[in-house]
């Protein structure tokens, strides 16, 4: 791997550590502004808890372009405890409760207290439960079981745990010698690394690029509504760099940059995908055009808002989304490609 390849991978890993679903995501943040003062950029914390950051003044005032990533992620909230001492989650984002099954988890309580458990079915035993096999999995019949001595809901609630308190995920983060990179939440922390190593990559090389570009690292994506603010004066296009899908009936794989020309809000801007198309070709990217069945991203809820912009997607092939994902270092190196090769 190449400098920037390494830098990004190594920041995808730190943020990955960080434990940070929607609605919880204030240490993250506050690792990722550190990085960019590192840098030498001065980034503003927005209201929301998400972070702006001009990366370039741009050589013309006009068209400044918004670049956009989430650092938020699936996770899940404490919704009830049992009288048994096990906890009821209601899910924070489209975290599946079969695709958490027997996932080691962390809840973080109000007064800064962090238990451990793991989420599993009731009655998890399949020795004992004889319709383990039938019963489809939903929050509805699976529990948290902490790795504490509780045996009933006072015990729990001594540990200060009360309904309300957030539930975060393992990563299980793992990057192969073939260049495979394996974790949850890769959606969209992947992308966060590779903005950052797009920001160092225009600070060490003394990039002057002709358009103003801004980076948004968003808090709310996973419900819709990351994107719908902090949005600079001026900015007439926006681009999420978000997860691309890999699956049946779409042509990207985890080794390429996927470009969405649709998904379930609707087209993105035909000029937008267009030129997107063009610079990756003209850039000779292994890169894929796909539309996306079920999606929204970053750049639609700047819209809904009311903001007058073009908007694209892009983002580095992601297989087995909302899961435990995976893409590749060459899906990352032909994703920052596209945006060196399209921002000029």
């Amino acid at each position: 791997m190449n400098e920037i390849t390494s830098y990004i991978i190594e920041q995808t890993k730190a943020v990955l550590a960080i434990d940070s679903p929607t609605g919880f995501t204030s240490r993250a943040a506050e690792y990722v502004m550190g990085e960019y003062r590192r840098l030498g950029y001065e980034p503003q914390l927005t209201n929301k808890g998400g972070i702006l950051v001009c990366v370039s003044q741009g050589s013309r005032d006009t068209d400044p372009i918004l670049l956009e990533a989430h650092m938020d992620t699936l996770g899940a909230m404490v919704r009830g405890i049992t009288e048994k001492g096990r906890l009821l989650l209601t899910p924070l984002g489209g975290m599946n409760a079969n695709n958490a099954e027997a996932e080691n988890c962390r809840v973080y309580t109000r007064d800064g207290r962090v238990s451990s458990g793991t989420f599993q079915l009731q009655n998890a035993s399949i020795h004992v439960n004889g319709k383990y096999n039938d019963t489809s999995r939903s929050y509805d019949v699976m529990e948290v079981v902490l790795d504490e001595p509780v045996e009933t809901k006072q015990d729990v609630l001594d540990l200060g745990i009360l309904t309300g308190d957030i539930v975060c995920f393992d990563p299980r983060t793992v990057v192969t010698p073939s260049g495979y990179i394996k974790s949850r939440f890769l959606d969209d922390k992947l992308s966060v690394g590779i903005l950052l190593g797009y920001a160092k990559y225009l600070k060490e090389n003394r990039v002057e690029t002709k358009r103003r570009i801004y980076q948004h690292i968003t808090v709310f994506e996973e419900v819709g509504h990351g994107g719908s603010a902090s949005i600079p004066a001026g900015v007439s296009e926006i681009l999420a760099v978000d997860m691309g899908c890999v699956g049946d009936g779409l042509s990207c794989k985890e080794t390429q940059v996927s470009i969405c020309a649709k998904d379930s809000g609707g087209p993105y801007h035909y000029d937008v995908v267009t030129a997107l198309v063009n610079a990756a070709k003209e850039a000779k990217l292994d890169f894929a055009v796909d539309v996306y069945p079920f999606y929204g991203s970053d750049a639609e809820a700047g819209l809904r808002s009311g903001h007058d912009c073009r908007h694209g997607l892009i983002g580095s092939g992601v297989y087995a989304s909302h899961g435990y994902e995976r893409s590749h270092v060459k899906g990352v190196e032909n994703t920052f490609g596209l945006l060196k090769a399209y921002l000029g």
